[in-house]
């Protein structure tokens, strides 16, 4: 019965795909496009300029506009929503089949957690690979302005290179990638394509025999530290081929059928995952505190030690809200499960993920 209803929605659902905007490029927008496929939700994309798609669709533009946006019905009215993590609980709301947060509420934590960490510090990895060393920039340069528009004129062409190039090296700061942070950035990548690649010895998946979403989360970054860029695909060849072969099968998923005892216990999994949850504990949860205090200092830049190295950063809002939304999960805990993560980050050093009040 509960599959015919799954059926009847997406049936009614496929009149209607979701209309979906990114570039080729944006590892979000891979994440939520791979992601669809596997949970067979009908959508259709728009590759371009978010702000022109959006206007074109006449709809207001969410702030602030982070790839990619999708457009849902909502109340009746169609609205343009960003920000891949809720968009994902929407989804698991609208759509009851082949969700991708387990049931366990343990699990569901750790499944969070490990999606931020992808989404928030995989993402350095990845932007400090394709524009830190000169055979990876001149690739990025010269592909990603064609993803644009792939007619350019060979002059219009060379002058996007140029700029575009020149206007992302100047944003390596932005995700705190110098000279001097640059050992902790390629050691922790390298640490946590081991840590990886030691997790998908045992599982197909992070967490058992389905992708989760903090699977999604983490193939939105290597699809492009894998499938794009050469330093860092170079790299995962000499460490992880089982994570090359992964990040290669997550592009689509819709061939497999999921039962809810495909998940790993609660037991298994603190076990598999604690590596990378150490890891998290050494190197993203010191930028998450560091930053979270600048915030409430209202201090426009933070400086904290990171794998016994100084790490200077501009402070970044969103990534304060990073740590609240996961300290929101852990609050929606009952007292048992919250008893049980603790002894597990505790563990892991990730204890100070959950700020006490």
């Amino acid at each position: 019965m509960q599959k015919d209803v799954c059926s009847e929605i997406l049936r009614m659902k496929s009149l209607n795909p979701i209309p979906v905007i990114g570039v080729p490029a944006s590892p979000y927008t891979r994440k939520m496009v791979a992601l669809l496929r596997y949970r067979r939700i009908p959508y259709t994309v728009e590759w371009g300029n978010a702000r022109e798609l959006i206007e074109k669709h006449k709809l207001e533009a969410p702030k602030p506009v982070l790839l990619p946006v999708m457009i849902f019905e909502i109340d009746g009215a169609h609205k343009a929503i960003t920000d891949s993590t809720p968009i994902i609980h929407h989804l698991e709301n609208e759509f009851p089949d082949r969700g991708v947060i387990p049931h366990d509420p343990k699990l569901a934590f750790l499944n969070y957690v490990l999606e931020d960490f992808g989404d928030e510090w995989v993402t350095k990895y990845m932007f400090h690979y394709r524009w830190h060393f000169k055979e990876d920039i001149d690739k990025a340069g010269t592909i990603l302005p064609l993803l644009h528009d792939v007619s350019l004129d060979d002059e219009s062409h060379k002058a996007f290179k140029q700029g575009f190039a020149e206007l992302q090296i100047s944003r390596l700061w932005v995700v705190g990638s110098n000279e001097i942070t640059a050992p902790i950035i390629e050691s922790s990548y390298k640490r946590f394509l081991q840590q990886l690649e030691d997790c998908l010895s045992k599982n197909a998946f992070l967490f058992g025999s389905r992708p989760s979403s903090a699977d999604y989360a983490i193939f939105g970054q290597l699809s492009a530290l894998i499938g794009f860029d050469p330093t860092s695909r170079t790299i995962a060849h000499e460490i992880s081929p089982r994570v090359i072969a992964w990040q290669d099968r997550m592009e689509d998923m819709s061939g497999i059928d999921p039962a809810e005892d495909d998940w790993l216990t609660y037991e298994v999994a603190q076990e598999d995952l604690a590596d990378i949850f150490q890891e998290v504990g050494k190197v993203y949860l010191p930028a998450l505190l560091a930053n979270a205090k600048a915030i409430a200092a209202e201090e426009k830049t933070w400086t904290t030690q990171i794998d016994g190295a100084q790490w200077k950063q501009r402070s970044f809002p969103y990534q304060a809200k990073c740590l609240q939304w996961i300290n929101d999960e852990f609050n929606a805990l009952n007292s048992d499960d919250q008893n049980q993560i603790m002894v597990f980050l505790k563990k892991t050093g990730c204890q100070d993920l959950i700020v006490k009040e």
